[in-house]
């Protein structure tokens, strides 16, 4: 009866490989499941006739609500997040702080994507006057991610962020503001608006899988192989070794 023989190295490595390969395979999947599910709430949010901002306290799962702002923008602490590419081009998000004047709640509204071209220069943006009829999205980050906050102590602004809590920034302004990020959507105070709803579709983490799986199975013919083969030398030796001088 033949026997398998892999070996201990193959052995440990398939182990080791093995459950890690099949966990990432799996992993993707459920990726995949969570941006179908993103995308699907955002087509079904977007949908939605806006709310008013006072609503905005009320609600558990406010990620791409649609509300409907009145009031006005404060020119003087706005937010520049840096490292923003569109097209290969280089540029930043403008957020400012904006006044609904219904609720008297603050919020930070994103602006839009404007190129900076030369670092050298500051970027250019103008900053609407007067009372502003707006309509926004707001932006909740899947997952938490890692953030470099401003000193509390630095007074100059605007302020190039790598990113920004908006809790943290109404804390240090003194004053009560909604804790999530609210978006633009297409108008007079908006630059480039086209957010993507997410970084990679749910069909490229299916891919990924497939890939891991794929590598998982290759690893066990493999193993299943050299296991097999292995035997058949070692039987084949044994055989020429049992052959001497009568």
């Amino acid at each position: 009866m033949k026997r398998f023989r892999p070996g201990i190295g193959p052995t440990v490595v398939v182990c080791l490989l093995l459950p890690l390969m099949i966990g990432l395979g799996l992993w993707q999947l459920g990726r995949a499941e969570e941006k179908r599910d993103l995308l699907a709430s955002h087509a079904e949010r977007r949908a939605e006739a806006p709310i008013a901002a006072a609503q905005l306290h009320g609600l558990e799962a406010p990620a791409f609500r649609r509300i409907h702002l009145r009031g006005s923008f404060d020119p003087h602490h706005s937010v520049l997040l840096d490292n923003r590419i569109r097209d290969g081009q280089a540029g930043v998000e403008l957020l400012q702080p904006f006044l609904d004047r219904a609720s008297g709640l603050w919020l930070l509204v994103n602006r839009g994507w404007l190129p900076w071209p030369d670092r050298r220069s500051p970027p250019v943006f103008k900053t609407p006057g007067g009372t502003q009829s707006l309509n926004a999205w707001v932006y909740v980050a899947p997952g938490a991610t890692f953030q470099l906050h401003a000193d509390p102590t630095d007074n100059r602004w605007p302020r190039l962020l790598t990113a920004v809590g908006a809790g943290q920034l109404w804390s240090q302004l003194g004053r009560e503001g909604f804790a999530r990020e609210v978006r633009l959507e297409p108008g007079p105070a908006a630059y480039r608006v086209d957010w993507p709803v997410v970084a990679m579709d749910p069909q490229k983490h299916v891919g990924y899988a497939v890939q891991w799986f794929a590598l998982a199975l290759a690893l066990s013919g493999l193993y299943l192989y050299f296991g097999w083969h292995n035997n058949k030398e070692k039987q084949h030796g044994s055989g020429h070794e049992s052959i001497g001088p009568v």
